[in-house]
């Protein structure tokens, strides 16, 4: 099965400070700040969450097709999808940008700073939605705000459901652009936080989201999720996990686990809970692309934590 996934494709660079920025960042001098980090510990990895989506769907033996724009860098990127045996056919290379990129440096608080560089991906508006696929199932993630909306309008265009995940785009929006892309999706997919902010924004209530589409999940961490679909709401838990070394990209994977219930029409509660399993693998490797597992496995593990198959 194959699912059209619209969202970025980004390098992510992280550092390690082996320090605290407190140390080093005098709040009385923050106004002539200037501040060099020595990093001794750094990483590249493969990111952006469409191709977070598409490599944890591909795990899970499904063929997505993902929608996206990269830049003239993307030569390794496209080497890795070409390992995991992902498809790259409506993946557009700008040859006059750079692959969206961040820049993470972590200190030995879990504090962050981070610079992101969104290149191509504020071009995802000059590549079209291909309607013509056998997909029958869409994904709009985070990506270039125009081609949020580009690909969200086309969707329901060619009559192909899919779910809105605003993620981390959702401040470009306001509340009138979100009431119809609300009305437009099939599904919606938050973060707890984000889907406080939707309320903000939008003036409406988390029931009130719900009714005008067909489940809306809110993932909760460490909580596990909420899917409310069609009256009803069903509480997820979480997957217990010996040891959470990175949550970047549970989101992503937890969004995996979506479309493939709902591409095999399961029901909400097994939908959530491969969800919900998939992200707790994620957890335990660093990086959002480096975990990996054998379907014979994963279905072991779905059994021994819920008591049931799938």
């Amino acid at each position: 099965m194959s699912a059209l996934i619209c969202g970025s494709i980004a390098y992510d660079t992280i550092m390690v400070f082996p320090d605290s920025f407190k140390h080093h960042i005098l709040p009385e001098q923050v106004h002539i700040l200037n501040v060099s980090f020595l990093v001794p510990e750094l990483r590249r990895e493969y990111g952006g969450c469409a191709g977070n989506i598409a490599y944890n769907l591909n795990l899970l033996g499904d063929d997505p097709l993902i929608v996206a724009t990269v830049g003239k860098d993307f030569g390794p990127y496209s080497d890795w999808m070409n390992y995991c045996g992902l498809r790259q056919d409506h993946i557009k290379v700008l040859e006059d940008s750079y692959t969206a990129q961040a820049y993470i440096t972590t200190d030995q608080d879990d504090n962050q700073i981070t610079a992101f560089h969104p290149g191509a991906m504020s071009y995802s508006h000059l590549n079209d939605l291909p309607v013509d696929s056998t997909a029958r199932i869409g994904m709009v993630s985070p990506d270039g705000k125009a081609g949020m909306i580009l690909h969200a309008r086309q969707f329901v265009e060619a009559g192909i459901p899919f779910i809105f995940d605003p993620g981390q785009g959702m401040p470009m929006f306001d509340g009138d652009e979100l009431l119809e892309l609300i009305e437009q999706s099939t599904w919606i997919t938050l973060n707890d936080y984000e889907a406080q902010l939707m309320q903000d924004k939008t003036g409406l209530s988390v029931e009130e989201i719900a009714a005008r589409v067909n489940g809306l999940i809110i993932t909760r961490g460490a909580q596990g999720s909420s899917i409310f679909a069609e009256g009803t709401h069903h509480d997820i838990p979480p997957v217990p996990t010996g040891d959470a070394v990175d949550p970047t990209g549970c989101g992503d994977a937890y969004r995996a686990g979506l479309l493939y219930g709902l591409q095999r029409d399961l029901a909400w509660p097994t939908t959530g809970r491969i969800a919900s399993l998939l992200g707790s693998l994620k957890i335990e490797t660093y990086g959002t692309q480096n975990h990996s597992f054998e379907m014979e496995g994963f279905r072991r593990k779905f059994h021994a934590h819920f008591g049931y198959d799938f």
